[in-house]
């Protein structure tokens, strides 16, 4: 059963799609394995201004990357690098152990992306 949070995020996406001209992307997982998460950020000034993301796979999947932006848009790049897989599962109302994964994605989609921007 998906916590309510899950099933909002998963119901109604928030930040969708990706961003053109990206500081900062990564990916993980690939849609041919069935579980992938794209994550795109806009950086200006150290401060995340935009985040979305493209997700393949399950609710949690894409409830973890809906959350995640949701996180860490406006925060400084050093604050939104300490974001973590257990503070995402706490805002999917706490994942069970079999979902967890998709946090956990979700945190290593945001470290290599602000990684990736870093010039």
């Amino acid at each position: 059963m998906h916590s309510p949070q899950v099933i909002d995020h998963f119901e109604n996406p928030r930040n969708t799609g990706s961003i053109p001209d990206a500081d900062g992307t990564s990916t993980i997982g690939s849609a041919a394995s069935g579980e992938m998460l794209q994550l795109t950020l806009k950086i200006e000034d150290s401060i995340v201004v935009s985040a979305k993301f493209r997700a393949f796979g399950c609710p949690t999947a894409i409830a973890s990357g809906s959350i995640l932006t949701e996180l860490v848009n406006g925060k400084n790049i050093s604050d939104a690098m300490e974001i973590t897989a257990e503070q995402i599962s706490i805002a999917l109302g706490r994942l069970p152990s079999d979902k967890q994964r998709y946090a956990t994605y979700a945190e290593e989609a945001l470290k290599a992306a602000i990684k990736n921007s870093i010039k």
